[in-house]
């Protein structure tokens, strides 16, 4: 089996040569790096990874832990995330916690004995055990939280604008004439229940509307709770409905064909997030668009920015959403981002 010195015999280079052209590390010119790719192609020569993982304490990897794989939104965060570490030479481990502090837990001391560089993290609902905090906290691989805030762990976040897209959707339902709103919220103690409660909220505030506990009914991010929620909240005459997430408004229509009751006619449906059924749903579904691919991408972008040391304060950045207006509250098909921008 070939090995560094072998190619750099054939290349007739110095094996610090074949080593900058294998690891990037410094400039090569374009003759030299073609002689030692070709040498490297005729002697079938792989590289020992490990050995160099275990000389530059590098494993060029990336852990990646999200709380269900089978909600549409997440994928898209993986496919950004994947191809910007794609790009930076890293490749990614991913693992699902099904909205699981025990199993989130796992996960993550999984990821330390394998030495990740790096952890890309939407956190489950719920505190760290005091040990894993405490290791996380001071002697891990650095964590960036993507989607959902953790304000206790200090680092980096990238997040949509939970609150404004709320703002936004809510808003969008009482400029129709909807005053009796309702809306399905999703885990408790996660950043984007919050975030989203809040928005509609201070929607209601901001035309003298005053909130009812009794038109807010929870769920849990998936399509059984979203129906659930729905009949409770049916039951209350809301002329429009805001749900927080696509699975659960799956749900929430489900509830509505059980009540025989139709939308837009019967009531407005606004959705959290744009999923390709939004399209084939009739009425086609209003709903709020997140940057789900940009929230993968940036994520990993600062994460092998800190992997590099490129940064040292804590980044929080939130990226804006759009509400595109479809056929489920009745009115005609277009994009309306100024919405949100009447919040500021």
């Amino acid at each position: 089996m070939a090995n560094i010195y072998d190619v750099g015999k054939r290349a007739g280079v110095s094996v610090a040569t074949v080593s900058a052209v294998i690891n990037k590390s410094s400039y090569v010119s374009p003759q030299l790096r073609e002689k030692v790719e070709r040498a490297i192609a005729e002697l079938k020569y792989s590289p020992n990874h490990l050995a160099r993982s275990l000389a530059q304490r590098k494993t060029h990897t990336i852990g990646i832990i999200i709380p269900d794989i089978a909600n549409p939104f997440f994928p898209e965060i993986i496919r950004g995330a994947e191809d910007r570490a794609h790009r930076a030479g890293y490749t990614v481990i991913l693992g699902n916690s099904d909205n699981q502090v025990s199993k989130e837990e796992l996960y993550l001391n999984l990821f330390l004995s394998k030495r990740v560089d790096g952890i890309l993290l939407t956190k489950a609902a719920g505190d760290m055990n005091t040990t894993l905090f405490e290791t996380l906290r001071l002697s891990s691989p650095p964590i960036v939280l993507v989607d959902r805030e953790y304000p206790k762990l200090q680092a980096d976040t990238v997040v949509a604008d939970d609150s404004g897209g709320a703002y936004a959707a809510t808003q969008y339902l009482l400029k129709l004439g909807h005053r009796r709103i309702g809306i399905v919220t999703g885990i408790s103690g996660t950043s984007t229940t919050e975030g989203r409660l809040l928005g509609y909220r201070e929607a209601l505030a901001s035309r003298g509307i005053e909130f009812a506990p009794s038109l807010v009914a929870e769920g849990d991010y998936g399509v059984k709770s979203g129906e659930i929620a729905g009949a409770q909240l049916l039951d209350q005459h809301p002329s429009a409905v805001f749900v927080t997430n696509c699975m659960m408004t799956i749900g929430f229509m489900k509830a509505l064909e059980k009540r025989s009751l139709c939308c837009p006619q019967d009531i407005a449906v606004v959705s959290y997030d744009d999923v390709v059924w939004n399209e084939v749903f009739q009425p086609k579904l209003t709903c709020i668009a997140q940057p789900k691919y940009q929230l993968g991408y940036r994520g990993a972008d600062i994460l092998i920015s800190r992997i590099q040391g490129k940064h040292k304060r804590p980044k929080l950045e939130v990226l804006k959403n759009d509400l595109i207006v479809r056929g489920s509250c009745g009115q005609a098909v277009g994009r309306a981002p100024r919405l949100i921008a009447d919040r500021a």
